[in-house]
């Protein structure tokens, strides 16, 4: 979610920013972390309850402002804001912590890194915005470090397409939030504060029959004392400072140079997994989180271009 100004950007603007959208993205990359420390200790559907239930409750209190004077607007488009919700807040949620459980946070925080390329295409698709050759091979280079990433660094995993099961929840969760990202261009308009706040309520509405469903399949975990702290974590970093200083980051310097700073995500998942968990950073990793990176470059200079 994004929100512009026209006004030139004041003295001091830009660093204040390129602090808010660092942590912003520090808070994205954790989001892997908590997911790994989450197995054991909470069961995810439960987690995605938990967290979107504590965001509704933050947003109550801090946007009831901005959602009583955007109620008339909203109201009309409640049925496609609940149904972006469930996309892209609670099925990508779902979907990337049962990753968790397969698969490193390494993998998840590179993986990630490919939701810019699933956005162009599903632009594309959705509207015919045009690719141009640079963008291409951007897309190209990504998926290909998806793919090193997902194949474990083996080429001969990768040619009999022998892929981790982790790897590949966390490819659909990229594309569920991607589809979420290209409907947005269809919102109302709105405050971003106001908008948020009736989008994480649908979420958590649309999180209880998964819940539900967990405990009849008899997968529910209720959360340990850790578990309740990974939830607090997971509402107030990933879910809702990081909203709020993602909003604040756009306002100070446009939409455009605040997106470039989404390709930190991956970057600080690798970081915070090695540290915090423990967790390998082999050469393949170094390759496939190169070609991501760099795809997403290509593709930025190609959009400069077009």
């Amino acid at each position: 979610m994004t929100a512009g100004v026209n006004r030139a950007p004041q003295a001091g603007s830009n660093g204040r920013a390129y602090l808010l959208l660092t942590f912003t993205t520090l808070c994205w990359g954790a989001n892997a972390v908590f997911g790994r420390m989450a197995v054991g200790e909470i069961s995810p559907m439960a987690l995605v309850a938990g967290r979107w239930m504590g965001v509704s409750l933050l947003l109550a209190l801090f946007a009831h402002r901005h959602l009583r004077r955007d109620w008339p607007v909203l109201r009309p488009h409640l049925p496609f804001l609940a149904a972006m919700g469930a996309l892209g807040f609670t099925s990508f949620n779902a979907i990337f912590y049962v990753s968790a459980h397969y698969t490193t946070a390494v993998n998840i925080g590179i993986i990630q890194g490919s939701i810019p390329m699933f956005i162009l295409l599903g632009a594309f698709a959705a509207y015919r915005t045009r690719i141009t050759g640079l963008q291409a091979a951007g897309v190209v280079l990504t998926m290909t470090g998806v793919a090193i990433v997902g194949s474990g660094g083996s080429l001969a995993r990768l040619a009999a397409l022998s892929v981790n099961f982790g790897d590949v929840l966390m490819v659909a969760a990229c594309v569920l939030y991607a589809g979420y990202t290209v409907g947005l261009r269809k919102r109302p308009p709105v405050s971003a504060l106001g908008l948020f706040a009736v989008m994480a309520f649908a979420a958590f509405l649309a999180s209880l029959p998964l819940v539900f469903a967990e405990v009849s399949l008899g997968r529910f975990l209720w959360p340990t004392a850790t578990g309740w702290i990974i939830v607090a974590l997971v509402t107030l970093f990933p879910s809702f400072l990081a909203q709020i200083f993602f909003i604040q980051g756009v306002t100070l310097i446009g939409p455009g140079r605040a997106g470039i700073f989404v390709n930190l995500v991956p970057v600080f998942a690798s970081i915070l997994a090695v540290i915090l968990l423990n967790e390998s950073f082999e050469f393949f990793h170094a390759i496939a989180l190169a070609l991501v990176l760099g795809g997403i470059w290509l593709s930025e200079r190609g959009k400069s271009q077009g």
